[in-house]
């Protein structure tokens, strides 16, 4: 996926700025990397004009900080001008790496103190730049998207509260319901789906694949992940099967309904490569449980597709799972924090999304349409022909 003409035929919206929360630092320098890479590589002949000032540059971040005091309170510095500027701010609200220290006593950031650094961030600007979008890959909040009984809507008030503030855009990736966007009607809300790139990890990890209906299946684990999972079979085109999770509602472990049972809903797995496609892997219990049923039935391998990976409960039980022959490879993106011992596992394969980011990003300080980029039909086509000849394809 690389940068079209059509796009530079356009004056940037604004100077670029990207802010980096040190929760996405490894990200954020390597989608820096690539929009550097593309803008010095790419003749401009409008590069003398005024509104290309400082168009292509060494670096796009800009440098800011959000130091603490003793007690743990916190403010957000930005030490370089932001005045006119289209200025993109990226976190990870799920990075638990980093630490402040409170009255002496070590506290591990929570989203919380993460989106709280956001909204110091956009505080700090002063509305100086001439607009804002906020890239959080995993959407703060966004279990929390629905009222069921007396609780909080914490995911609409958070967007209201971006809005109120005066970001412009906010884009993330696979929400776990997209329909929270009714909460800022009239506030951009870009909702991406990493298919493509899910899509190129699989085939390049693994060059002995069969995609027809015969030889492969996609799985949904719930209901609640089935649009995402129709797009992906229909992409590959292959049969499409559901688990339906059955809860016990009058009890609460864990701030959730626990699962009885899982019931299945589709053709015959025995024989077959089954593709798992769900939004999160977090303690990774349900994932598995869900790989074991479809074990029970025969399939043959068992690939768990997931855009944000976070094992909170570790790593073991995949390794278990591996070993046993539960699962064959696991796919996440590196939207989120990726602790090194996932990386060297042998059933992980990471897929990156920072080219994708760094393309929005690029298209949209050139006021330019994403909506190529948000369907990508026709590139995952051509991926699944050059992998019919070559059982492979070329990392570009």
């Amino acid at each position: 996926m690389k940068p079209t003409e059509s796009r530079y035929s356009t004056a940037p919206v604004g100077k670029l700025g990207i802010l980096v929360h040190p929760s996405c630092k490894a990200l954020g320098e390597k989608i820096d990397a690539h929009i550097v890479r593309w803008r010095n590589n790419h003749v401009n002949i409008h590069a003398s004009e005024s509104v290309f000032e400082e168009y292509t540059k060494d670096s796009y971040l800009i440098n800011a900080s959000c130091p603490r005091f003793g007690t743990g309170e916190a403010k957000a510095l930005i030490h370089e001008s932001v005045r006119g500027s289209d200025l993109y701010i990226i976190a990870d609200v799920l990075n638990h790496s980093l630490e402040y220290t409170v009255c002496g006593h070590k506290n591990h950031m929570s989203p919380d103190d993460i989106y709280a650094d956001v909204k110091r961030l956009i505080g700090a600007a002063s509305g100086k730049p001439k607009s804002i979008t906020v890239i959080m890959p995993f959407l703060y909040e966004s279990r929390q998207h629905r009222r069921s009984s007396r609780e909080s809507l914490d995911c609409a008030f958070a967007l209201q509260e971006l809005m109120n503030m005066g970001v412009d855009n906010i884009l993330t990736f696979d929400a776990h319901d997209p329909r929270v966007q009714n909460a800022i009607p009239l506030t951009g809300f870009d909702n991406i789906m990493p298919t493509y790139q899910f899509v190129k990890a699989l085939l390049s990890s693994t060059d002995d694949l069969k995609i027809d209906s015969d030889h492969m299946m996609v799985i949904s684990p719930d209901e609640g992940a089935m649009q995402r999972a129709i797009y992906f079979a229909n992409v590959l085109e292959v049969d499409i099967g559901m688990f339906y999770k059955r809860r016990d509602y009058s009890v609460v472990v864990d701030g959730r309904n626990p699962i009885v049972a899982h019931e299945f809903l589709g053709d015959t797995v025995a024989g077959k490569d089954v593709l798992i496609i769900d939004d999160m892997i977090s303690s990774g219990e349900s994932m598995l449980d869900v790989a074991r049923e479809l074990k029970r039935r025969d399939a043959k391998r068992v690939f768990c597709i997931s855009t944000f990976g976070m094992f909170t409960k570790g790593l073991e039980i995949f390794d278990e799972a591996y070993e046993s022959g539960l699962i064959y490879k696991v796919i996440t993106t590196n939207s989120t924090l990726q602790d090194p011992e996932l990386l060297i596992r042998p059933w992980y394969v990471s897929c990156d999304v920072s080219k994708y980011i760094a393309l929005l990003i690029d298209s949209l300080n050139h006021n330019a349409s994403i909506s190529a980029f948000l369907d990508p039909h026709d590139r995952i086509k051509t991926r699944l022909a050059e992998y019919e000849l070559y059982h492979t394809i070329k990392n570009d």
